[in-house]
Formats: structure tokens, sequence, C-alpha cells
């Protein structure tokens, strides 16, 4: 990790590595095609072998209300960011805009604000980058991340169609 200083600006840069981020995401469960650039890293993830969709679901859905209370992770539906963290998600669609079930898209900032912290104020490193990304890609397998809001992504499991029309 360093701190970087641009003008009266502080950031911090993690110096995160392709090959453990890569493994990591085996170790989930899926399969990883990465492309690491200077101030990102895009992870494409699959689950092959996964019968269900991945586990992102619906918020806003009383029918879901039993994932909702156990899960850790939120994704805001309309910009894609995976509140309190340092990543966005994104559906991946086929050549007629229809989402894949198992697959996504994780991007990853590298550079944040020196005031970046978690949840309860921890500050971020690599190892804990690590940890939180393995938590993640588990959530999105096991136990559901939750989509807040109507927007950019679009849930896959629970019941993910509405009734009526939504404005």
């Amino acid at each position: 990790m360093q701190v970087l200083q641009a003008g009266q600006y502080k950031l911090i840069y993690l110096e995160l590595q392709p090959d453990l981020v890569t493994n990591i995401a085996r170790q989930a469960g899926f399969e990883a095609k990465i492309k690491d650039g200077h101030r990102s890293i895009q992870l494409d993830l699959t689950t092959s072998g996964r019968e269900g969709p991945l586990l992102l679901f619906d918020a806003a859905d009383p029918a879901n209300l039993g994932w909702f209370s156990r899960c850790q992770f939120y994704v805001d539906g309309r910009t894609g960011a995976v509140m309190q963290t340092p990543m966005t998600l994104a559906n991946k669609r086929d050549r007629s805009g229809k989402a894949h079930r198992n697959s996504v898209r994780l991007g990853i900032a590298k550079e944040l604000p020196s005031t970046f912290r978690l949840p309860g104020k921890q500050p971020l490193t690599e190892q804990v980058f690590y940890h939180l990304l393995l938590n993640f890609l588990t959530a999105l397998n096991k136990t559901g991340v939750a989509v807040c809001g109507i927007g950019v992504v679009q849930p896959l499991a629970g019941r993910t169609e509405s009734v009526g029309a939504r404005n």
C-alpha cells in the first residue's frame, strides 16, 4: 500500500497482486478472467458448474426477506457500487441484452481517498481487501448479495419479476 499525493489530494494506492486475486476467485468457486490496469482491476467471473443463478437478489421484494436478513453485502442498483467497499458489480449480458445468470463483472479500484474506511472505521490494506474479496465472492455463491434500487444491476436470484408497471 502506498500513499500518493496529487496537489492537495492524498490517495491510497493498493498494490494488489492479480495472481492472488485470481486464486481467491477460484477458491470461492469462480472461473476468473482478469484485466489489470493502472487504476483498477476488472474481473469477469463465471460459475460453470452451478445449477442455479448467482445469489444476487432484489432487496426491495418482500419475497426475498429471508435472504435480505442474512446478507452482508449490498449493491447500489443504480451505479453498481458494492456499498462501503472499493468494488463495483455489473451483470454480464448476452447479445439480446438478457443478463447471464452465472456470470458477473467485478471492478476493483486501486486508488482510493486517504479517508476511505471499511465499516467499523477499519482502514483498508491489501490483506484486509483479500479477505473482503473472498467474503464477497462467497456471498455471491452461498448466502446472497442484495441489490438496492433499480438501475443498471439486475437481480439474478429470488423473485426477479415485478407485478405491474414500475416507474
